[in-house]
């Protein structure tokens, strides 16, 4: 398989975004409600040739980056061997750059072996500074162990190690500078985010949002920042702080949509290709790699909020379908659902409505 991945607008697609669980070790406000959210079937979840699987496919199709999502996807206790396997994947491009975005809370004790083992960088989720309010935010108290993962990660030379801040007004938007000077002084590349409508609790308000016009606004009060030219694709605008090579970004969804460069699908944990965050459809490629048969035994994937996801479990014994039939099937059904993939998300559109799915069950 050559074939590029080209949506009806003529979007190539090089990037997957690869959710392996939607189990989260925090409970982030933004996100999900103090006592979570229904979790996935166990027995829906991909298993880690399932997965593998259809990534091969895409990179035969042309992907050439792909991001381990989740839910925190540290939680799953074969993260090591996904990466491994993961990065042993070639296509026409070569191997895909694999990177992953995390909480880092299980970064210490993992970061030199996922270096080992191929991963590129990884993106790490820090708010603020501030203990209490740190708590107040994840209801969990875990900055120091997130400080920790960070510098984990940093040691292990994961690099660069970028460091994602969703600014929430009356929150954290009186940290934009000291985030911004954390992470400069550490060599890390700052990023901040306008807040999506991918709560899970849908109770999302754009007067609350914080924009990339008031970020900046922040920021040049404090920094002379340069924009960065060549954006790409890239979903972060990012300028030079003080002259570089630091750099700080902001991913302005919302107010300054970049979907015309978009060149990302998703996978979620229980096999649903996206071709947006906002969709409001997906294409089932779990039946088809189990022939629309029963799922692997649940009882071998013993899921537990804040746990390790253990997941890998083999389907039962039945008559599988010829690989090469396999193949062809993912094959289409990842052109089936570029085809309804839209020009944008349409926020600001009267009729938008918001995803069924939280952020945590589709994978960032």
């Amino acid at each position: 398989m050559t074939e590029q991945l080209v949506d009806r607008f003529g979007r190539v697609h090089r990037d997957l975004r690869i959710s392996l669980t939607d189990r989260c070790s925090l409970r982030c406000t933004y996100c999900m409600p103090a006592d979570g959210v229904p979790w996935l079937a166990r027995s829906t979840m991909l298993s880690t040739e399932e997965i593998v699987h259809v990534a091969r496919v895409g990179v035969s199709l042309g992907i050439t980056e792909i991001r381990l999502t989740g839910g925190e996807p540290l939680l799953r206790v074969d993260i090591v061997d996904v990466v491994r396997r993961l990065t042993a994947l070639t296509g026409p491009a070569g191997s895909p750059e694999v990177s992953l975005t995390t909480n880092a809370l299980r970064l210490p004790g993992l970061a030199s072996d996922l270096k080992d083992a191929g991963l590129s960088r990884v993106n790490i989720s820090l708010d603020t500074l501030d203990r209490a309010k740190f708590l107040e935010l994840t209801r969990r108290d875990k900055l120091v162990e997130t400080l920790a993962g960070i510098a984990a990660a940093d040691a292990a030379g994961l690099h660069p190690v970028k460091i994602n801040a969703v600014a929430m007004r009356g929150v954290n938007d009186d940290e934009v500078v000291a985030l911004t000077r954390f992470a400069v002084d550490r060599g890390y590349q700052m990023r901040f985010i306008e807040q999506m409508p991918l709560d899970a609790g849908h109770t999302w308000d754009r007067k609350q949002m914080v924009t990339q016009a008031e970020i900046l606004e922040r920021l040049t009060a404090e920094f002379t920042l340069t924009e960065v030219p060549g954006r790409g694709a890239a979903p972060a605008e990012l300028w030079t702080v003080d002259g570089g090579p630091a750099t700080v970004g902001v991913i302005a969804s919302v107010t300054q949509p970049f979907c015309g460069a978009c060149d990302r699908l998703r996978l979620t944990a229980d096999g649903q290709l996206r071709a947006c965050l906002f969709s409001q459809t997906e294409t089932n490629v779990r039946d088809l790699l189990r022939g629309s048969s029963d799922a692997p035994d649940a009882a071998a994937l013993g899921i537990g909020p804040g746990q390790a996801v253990r997941i890998g479990a083999t389907a039962p014994e039945r008559p599988a379908p010829a690989a090469a039939d396999v193949d062809a099937a993912l094959a289409d059904a990842y052109r089936r659902c570029l085809a309804g993939k839209k020009a944008g998300h349409d926020i600001d559109d009267p009729s938008f409505l918001q995803p069924d799915r939280p952020m945590s069950a589709i994978g960032g």
